[in-house]
């Protein structure tokens, strides 16, 4: 079950967010949620790039259905 609770934040934040939002198919909500988690785990990831990050969990959380399978470099033509 998911807990909800109201915060204040900087409305150019919430513009940007309802921007990205609408490209990336998230509510504002769930677009600042993956900004924490992509800024959590860059922190506690600091030799990683930070968009290997973020596509990182972007993939996670992609249905399965969704996702692409692998296929080798050596093995494409």
């Amino acid at each position: 079950m998911s807990v909800s609770t109201s915060i204040r934040i900087n409305q150019d934040l919430y513009e940007q967010a309802k921007q990205d939002a609408a490209l990336e198919h998230r509510s504002i909500a769930r677009q600042i949620e993956f900004w924490a988690r992509v800024g959590r785990a860059a922190l506690d990831n600091p030799d990683l790039p930070v968009s290997f990050v973020a596509e990182s969990l972007a993939s996670i959380a992609e249905p399965r259905e969704q996702a692409e399978p692998f296929v080798s470099r050596s093995l494409r033509v």
